[in-house]
């Protein structure tokens, strides 16, 4: 029997989605494209927007096109918050909601006993499947070690999608970090929907300096990533194991949402800008040559011209390397939605525009800054003729070598720049771990 997955929205949706597979493989199933003829569909849906709802019904519909018969499964973030609309569908057999793995095998298995599984997160403690997953070529592998957010952000429907903040013990988060290192991964990224909320609910609390520290003393994985931390969570603590240990990579994303504290006030986020100026120093000053990327939302409710450019001039003077731009779009159920102020979409479009082309500016400044130096980059694939990788700081590299050398960190000294990627030649192969690419 063969199923196909159509995964929206975030990382961790991606993260979910190849648990999925992991567990229907595992059942003797078979995986196709999306766009192939198959007995069951499922649709891991997001509900950032109203956009990303009406997107899950298109994949559902267009499931049903491909195989009358099909089961088709509605699963993620929209079916977690808004089951009824996906219950009403009549092309969905069926609507899983977070945190019910069980169910999802069944339903996809045999066909499911109820139409509508979805559980309260925010009164039930769902467990959080804790697996290394592969994302991105096969050097690196996810780690989600948080799940559900208690911060409310007014522009935010995922305190009531994902349930509350909840995150797995650090005995295990270890294991798991020290399987993936046995199995061959070089680097490990740490991931949660909160991951700054890391550890408050265990019983004793922990904080996520303390996994960090644990992390920096006992495990064996040589490169460690930070997926995204709030810049109020971001603790001189934090940013001082980052720079001492040699195993975490100097690269952090820090959400702005907004350079303007009216509107970072409007937004319920719990700092102002100069506190996050004050972060970004920080990580600069303790580790020169890191890259700091960030989150921006063009045209939230109230966000004047004069918000704008205020806002617009201040990530200008940031060393930022690299900007996401979203621009707003409504979702229905959050505060947000009932502000007023609204901006005209052609205005939200022309600011979103305008911070994604200084984004650009600002990747590329990152990138020519690294030219001339040396970095250690993680080999990760051939591309046309070249081996590619991605630096401790989030630079793409590429080299010339064998293929040998695909899974082992090398020093490279970069000599140009082409686009917003690298190019160099290796000086030599780092660790030991490549004497053997070595003698190849």
């Amino acid at each position: 029997m063969r199923f196909a997955i159509a995964t929206l929205g975030c990382k961790v949706n991606q993260y979910d989605s190849a648990i999925i597979e992991t567990r229907l493989l595992a059942h003797g199933m078979e995986r196709a494209d999306f766009s192939e003829h198959a007995e069951v569909y499922i649709v891991n849906t997001c509900t950032v927007t109203d956009r990303a709802d009406t997107e899950s019904l298109r994949l559902a519909r267009r499931a049903r096109r491909l195989n009358p018969s099909a089961r088709i499964i509605m699963t993620g973030c929209l079916a977690q918050a808004s089951p009824e609309v996906l219950s009403q569908a009549s092309e969905v057999d069926a609507v899983v909601g977070l945190g019910r793995p069980g169910d999802l095998e069944r339903a996809a298995l045999s066909g499911a006993a109820e139409r509508v599984m979805v559980s309260d997160l925010r009164k039930e403690r769902a467990p959080i499947e804790l697996s290394g997953v592969t994302l991105e070529g096969h050097t690196r592998a996810f780690v989600k070690l948080q799940e559900g957010c208690d911060q409310f952000c007014t522009f935010c429907i995922v305190p009531f999608s994902r349930g509350t903040s909840r995150s797995v013990e650090p005995r295990r988060v270890m294991a798991a970090i020290d399987e993936l290192h046995g199995r061959g991964f070089k680097e490990a990224v740490l991931t949660g929907v909160h991951l700054g909320g890391y550890g408050k609910d265990l019983d004793p609390p922990v904080e996520l300096a303390d996994l960090l520290e644990m992390i920096a003393e006992r495990c064996q994985m040589e490169r460690v990533r930070l997926s995204s931390i709030d810049p109020e969570e971001l603790s001189d603590r934090i940013i001082g194991i980052l720079a001492q240990s040699g195993k975490f990579c100097p690269h952090l994303h820090l959400p702005l949402q907004s350079a303007d504290d009216e509107i970072l006030q409007r937004m319920r986020r719990r700092y102002v800008r100069d506190y996050f100026r004050d972060r970004v120093d920080r990580v600069i000053q303790a580790m020169p040559g890191a890259a700091i990327g960030t989150d921006i939302i063009a045209g939230f409710p109230g966000e004047t011209a004069r918000h704008f450019e205020s806002g617009f001039d201040f990530i200008q003077s940031m060393p930022l390397a690299y900007f996401h731009v979203f621009p707003y779009s409504v979702r229905t159920g959050t505060t947000a939605a009932k502000l007023p102020g609204k901006v005209r979409p052609s205005e939200i479009k022309r600011r979103a525009e305008l911070i994604r082309l200084l984004g650009e500016t600002k990747r590329r400044e990152f990138v020519l800054r690294q030219a001339a130096t040396k970095l250690k980059v993680l080999l990760e694939e051939r591309a046309g003729g070249m081996l590619r990788g991605y630096s401790r700081n989030y630079v793409r590299v590429l080299t010339p070598g064998p293929d040998e050398l695909i899974n082992h960190e090398v020093e490279v000294e970069a000599s140009s720049v082409e686009g917003t990627q690298l190019v160099g030649r290796i000086v030599r192969p780092w660790l030991d771990q490549t004497a053997g690419a070595r003698a190849a």
